[in-house]
């Protein structure tokens, strides 16, 4: 476990919906990984992530699918592909990547509370 942090630590993370509007390989990067593209809604709009879930996951089945997105970290180099998102998911048993879900449908940029 992690040290104790304070709630107003908390929410300096900005956690938010969106939903994944297009994707494509990423055979430039050096792990397995999509580009995903995600629309978070008319305040933050569409933003790129780079995320490691192709055991799991198609291209074709991540479009139209919610994710939860850290919005407020600087954009990250992959390669030849700038990250402006981190994809929020979990390993599992192997190491493999498994996408933290959303129970419902909630409107794109919805901020976790």
């Amino acid at each position: 476990m992690s040290e104790q942090i304070s709630f107003d630590d908390f929410m300096k993370v900005d956690i938010r919906v969106g939903t994944v509007v297009r994707t494509e390989p990423f055979p430039e990067a050096r792990k397995p990984a999509y580009k995903l593209f995600i629309d978070f809604g008319p305040e933050i709009g569409e933003k790129k992530s780079s995320a490691q879930i192709t055991v799991h996951y198609t291209l074709e089945e991540l479009v139209g699918r919610q994710v939860m997105a850290v919005v407020n970290f600087p954009p990250r180099q992959i390669g030849p592909f700038m990250s402006e998102v981190l994809t929020l998911g979990y390993a599992d048993d192997n190491g493999d990547i498994v996408l933290a879900a959303i129970e419902r449908s909630v409107p794109n940029g919805e901020r976790l509370m």
